[in-house]
Order: structure tokens, then C-alpha cells, then sequence
């Protein structure tokens, strides 16, 4: 292995067999959330360019780390190899981690979270639903929703790799985005 990366600045959670990956960022007081679709094959020691534009997105609006989540913790280079039908133990321990990188935060100071999963969440049937699953954890975290820029005309939040470096944060209503997509 190459350069060695300082693992105490680092949260990194996957599963033993490397299948699936539930928490990459940077540890910070101030994390900026997002949330994808699916991980690629970012780790700590080598990022991918999505997991790099959300590190810029989150330094230049002021959050001083960052944390990756995605609807589905199976690890694909690309959507359309996710699992045909979800499985329900990835959905639980991704839920479980989710539910841990949003609690221990006071009321007042609630979690910003990024929607960018693009269009990429038409990839399986059952991604809207898992994320209105995500979306009913967030709530009861009192967490707010953010999006890169306007939503496609579809509706769908953009992803951080279709935008440009300056693109502001704006509200997203991730609730009326499940809604309309279930």
C-alpha cells in the first residue's frame, strides 16, 4: 500500500466481506451529509470523484468535514449491478448507521444533508421506498435537506459530479421528492 492515510481522521464503516460500505468522511463538528445512491469503491486511502466533489462542496459552504451516505450501502461501480431485489439485511445495517451518524446532535444544531442521487435512483424499483425510509430517520433527527442548486426537471436532486464547483446549497423537500416518487 502506498501512502498511509491517518485512520483517527477518517470514519469508515463497511462490511467484513467488502460488499457494502455504510460511512465514508472526514471526522469534523460540522459534517456536511450527503446522500447518494449506491458506494463505488472510494476508501479513505483512495477517493473516487464523486466522494472528492462532496469534500469541496462541504469545505466551500463552510462544513469542516464531510460524511458519505448512500439509499443502498451495496458497493457498484455502477447502479444498474445493485442486487435485483434489495436485501433486507444491508437495508437494516445501513439504517443503523445512518441512525448513528445522525444522533448525539442538540435540536438546536441540526444535521444538513445533501440529496444527490440524481436520476440514478430510477435504477431499481426499490430505491424510493428505501429512502423514504431514510427520509422518516432523518425527520425524527430534525435534520434539514439541501440540494445542489435547482432538481432536474424530473425532480430529482442533482448529483454532485453534474454540477459546477460553485453551485450553491439550496432547501430540498425530500418528504414531497418520496412522495411524488412513490
Amino acid at each position: 500500500m502506498g501512502d498511509s492515510v491517518d485512520q483517527s481522521q477518517w470514519v469508515y464503516e463497511r462490511a467484513a466481506d467488502g460488499s457494502a460500505r455504510f460511512v465514508l468522511g472526514t471526522v469534523g463538528e460540522n459534517p456536511l451529509v450527503c446522500f447518494g445512491i449506491n458506494p463505488s469503491t472510494a476508501t479513505p486511502d483512495a477517493l473516487d470523484r464523486t466522494v472528492k466533489r462532496v469534500s469541496s462542496f462541504a469545505a466551500d459552504n463552510g462544513y469542516d468535514s464531510w460524511t458519505m451516505l448512500n439509499v443502498y450501502p451495496q458497493i457498484s461501480t455502477d447502479p444498474k449491478g445493485l442486487d435485483r431485489m434489495h436485501r433486507a439485511d444491508l437495508k437494516a445495517e445501513n439504517e443503523r448507521n445512518i441512525a448513528k451518524v445522525l444522533g448525539g446532535r442538540p435540536s438546536d444544531q441540526p444535521r444538513t444533508l445533501l440529496a444527490a442521487w440524481g436520476g440514478l435512483i430510477e435504477s431499481r424499483a426499490y430505491l424510493p421506498m428505501l429512502l423514504r425510509d431514510i427520509v422518516q430517520l432523518t425527520a425524527d433527527a430534525g435534520c434539514e435537506w439541501m440540494s445542489l442548486g435547482q432538481p432536474t426537471k424530473d425532480g430529482h436532486p442533482r448529483h454532485p459530479l453534474y454540477v459546477r464547483g460553485d453551485t450553491a446549497l439550496q432547501p430540498f423537500s425530500a418528504d414531497r421528492f418520496v412522495q411524488a416518487s412513490l
